[in-house]
């Protein structure tokens, strides 16, 4: 174990992040323009750490210790890296939203978890954290306030997440970010129905879908929801079906279950004016 006791969330203890994909190189980075002194990221193959074999986690090598390690490695692969981090800090974390923090005992340290409600494409600055939530936990306080202080050095909003409340969370968030992508791209298929070219579609769509979003986040979904399924236009969204089915068959369950939940939503909304 290292013998600083020094709070990892100020500038004179040291933070070691394991995995340099996109989260792991943007929270180093992110670290050191808050002046906390990080090692890493260490990725697979690089110096410190050797090549995985098969789908373990990365093995860490070296003498190297921290007051905190990081682990930013795929969710099955966070027990092996925490056994291979055993005895290198006082505190272990991960980074995933929906994994419980026992997945961390086999490093036998203080566990916490740190998941930035964001999504990183690769190459974002740190001001990508700026004012994004955190969901963070820990198994003891000081695991706990390891994390908050962490959040809160890179400007994220730090809000506490139980274990047993990981999964809502963290399916609350694929809905919001992945799954939006997803909507995206039935929309950019069905828009190639109209003769639209992909990026043609996207810089159309994109500022409909920016309005929406910001008319959701200012007003909720109810009074943010507009269009012929809100209208109760029947005859238009049997068009828009008629459309999907034509250019887009594989879609039409999805586009089916979708009308199916505006018109709920639709309904609540009309419940709440009468």
């Amino acid at each position: 174990m290292p013998t600083s006791t020094t709070d990892p969330g100020h500038a004179s203890s040291t933070v070691a992040i394991i995995g340099a994909g996109r989260l792991g190189t943007a929270l180093a980075r992110a670290l050191r323009a808050a002046d906390v002194d990080v090692l890493g990221p260490l990725g697979r193959g690089e110096a410190g750490v050797a090549a995985p074999t098969s789908s373990a986690a990365a093995t860490v090598a070296g003498g190297w210790t921290a007051d905190a390690v990081l682990l930013c490695v795929p969710d099955g692969e966070i027990p092996a890296a925490a056994a291979a981090v055993h005895g290198r800090a006082r505190f272990v974390g991960h980074t995933s939203g929906a994994t419980p923090l026992t997945a961390l005992e086999p490093a036998r340290s203080e566990a916490f978890g740190l998941h930035p409600l964001q999504t990183f494409a690769g190459g974002e600055g740190s001001e990508a954290f700026d004012g994004a939530g955190c969901a963070i936990a820990g198994a003891t306080p000081a695991a706990l306030e390891t994390a908050r202080q962490l959040a809160e050095r890179v400007a994220m909003r730090p809000i506490e997440i139980s274990d047993d409340d990981r999964a809502a969370y963290h399916a609350a968030a694929s809905i919001a970010s992945n799954f939006l992508v997803t909507l995206q791209s039935a929309a950019e298929e069905l828009a190639a129905g109209a003769g639209l070219e992909p990026a043609d579609a996207r810089a159309l769509l994109a500022p409909l879908v920016r309005g929406t979003v910001d008319n959701w986040a200012a007003r909720g979904p109810r009074d943010a929801l507009t269009g012929p399924v809100a209208r109760g236009d029947d005859a238009t969204v049997e068009r828009q079906r008629r459309a999907v089915e034509e250019h887009a068959p594989h879609l039409l369950t999805l586009f089916d279950e979708l009308v199916t939940c505006t018109r709920a939503l639709a309904g609540e909304r009309e419940a709440v004016a009468a």
